[in-house]
C-alpha cells in the first residue's frame, strides 16, 4: 500500500474515533469520570483523551464505560454509568 493511502487511512480512522468519543460521558478504569474534551494521536500510546475537569491525558484503552451525557443529567457520572 502506498504511504499516502496508509496515512490517509490512519487519519480517517482517527477522525472517526474523535467523532465517536468527543462529548461522551466516560468512566476510566482508575475511577475518574467526566466528558471527553479532546482526542490526540500519540505515536507512543495510540489514542489519548482529555476529560473535562481533570488535568492530564489518558489512553483511550482506559475507558471502562461511555455513554451520551444527556443520560447523566442530575446524576453523578460514576453512579449513572454503573447502571
Amino acid at each position: 500500500m502506498p504511504i499516502e493511502r496508509r496515512a490517509s487511512s490512519i487519519l480517517n480512522a482517527f477522525k472517526k474515533a474523535e467523532t465517536e468519543i468527543v462529548g461522551k460521558a466516560v468512566v476510566l478504569t482508575d475511577g475518574k469520570a467526566g466528558t471527553v474534551e479532546k482526542v490526540w494521536l500519540d505515536e507512543l500510546h495510540d489514542l489519548r483523551i482529555s476529560i473535562k475537569g481533570h488535568d492530564g491525558k489518558w489512553p483511550v484503552s482506559t475507558i471502562k464505560n461511555a455513554q451520551e451525557p444527556d443520560r447523566l443529567r442530575g446524576r453523578h457520572p460514576v453512579s449513572a454509568l454503573a447502571n
